[in-house]
């Protein structure tokens, strides 16, 4: 948590050094379990090294740590968990989120300068993740996670007709919740195989084996399909260059109908609240090292449709996902 030190306690590079240390305790906190194996009360640190499998003086160090930026309590010889950190840290949920973004600031940014230098991504964000399958795994359970949190504001903007087809949509998650809100519709999921994995299990689960078509594949070069009424690029477009982009709308362009809708799904350029657009600069730039893209404006992403074949897009503002928009446009 943040101390909030007062601007003249030291440079503010100071400040974020403590920041940075704090955040690095919390996630070797939660690795190692402490917070879970204080979820049911207060533990002496014996009890919990014990409990964790550490060494017990190491275990204090990292525990007076997490003390004094409030993630626990002491509590005697031991620690508690401070109220925030029961709330938000313990189980999964919220913590396999700090846990994904632990290892990506870490770990994937070790040659962050290497991308700003040349202009190219330092590494394949997608290749680095397969080599990783528990952080895999947290990165599809985010993004299925928050699909499902959206899922109602979205099928009541999206225009359905009787064919979808959704452009790197592996987890599924909004193809599903749109055939069974619409029986008579049809969806095609196009994504990499480890990606649709997910989605096949959910498909399974939904019973909708029948009306939902996964294929897998690299949407660059799979032939997309034609005549549907309504395409997906939902968190498409800001993994990819400009140039990508404009060529993969094109192709959408193809796959649609006369009058199809194209709907994407993207983070907002710049954002009022001053946390929301801080944490926009990061997945910007974390988007730029590890893919070679960024989050682009509205504008632009209206420029490259206009372009491809559709009229200019309209936006609707999440009211589910502050700082993300549906960007709506029709084929010309």
């Amino acid at each position: 948590m943040p101390l909030h030190l007062p601007p003249d306690d030291g440079p503010p590079s100071f400040h974020d050094m403590l920041a940075a240390a704090g955040y690095r305790a919390l996630t070797a906190g939660l690795r190692l379990g402490v917070f879970d194996a204080l979820a049911d009360g207060p533990r002496s640190t014996a009890a919990l090294a014990d409990a964790l499998g550490t060494d017990p003086r190491g275990t204090a160090l990292l525990g007076d740590l997490l003390v004094s930026f409030g993630y626990l309590l002491r509590e005697g010889d031991g620690f508690a968990n401070a109220p925030a950190t029961t709330s938000w840290l313990t189980g999964a949920g919220y913590a396999d989120v700090q846990k994904f973004w632990s290892v990506v600031l870490f770990e994937s940014w070790q040659d962050l300068e290497g991308s700003v230098r040349t202009g190219k991504p330092a590494l394949d964000f997608y290749a680095w993740l397969a080599e990783r399958p528990e952080v895999l795994r947290r990165f599809q359970g985010m993004l299925s996670g928050h699909a499902d949190h959206i899922a109602p504001e979205v099928a009541s903007t999206v225009p359905v007709g009787a064919t979808l087809l959704d452009v790197g949509g592996g987890h599924a998650t909004h193809a599903i919740r749109l055939c069974a809100a619409h029986p008579s519709l049809r969806a095609t999921v196009v994504d990499l195989p480890e990606a649709l994995a997910v989605g096949g299990a959910a498909v399974a689960e939904a019973g909708l084996a029948d009306r939902v078509e996964l294929r897998p594949g690299d949407y660059d070069d799979l032939d997309l399909g034609s005549g549907f009424d309504t395409a997906l690029l939902f968190n498409v477009v800001h993994g990819r260059t400009a140039e990508a982009n404009e060529r993969l709308l094109a192709r959408v362009a193809d796959a649609l109908a006369p009058g199809g809708a194209v709907v994407l799904l993207e983070h907002d350029e710049h954002v009022d609240d001053p946390a929301s657009d801080a944490f926009a600069r990061v997945f910007s730039l974390n988007l730029f090292h590890g893919q070679g893209g960024q989050v682009y404006s509205a504008e632009e992403i209206g420029g490259w449709l206009t372009a491809t074949g559709f009229d200019a897009p309209s936006a609707h503002p999440l009211a589910s996902s502050p700082g993300q928009s549906l960007l709506v446009a029709r084929k010309r």
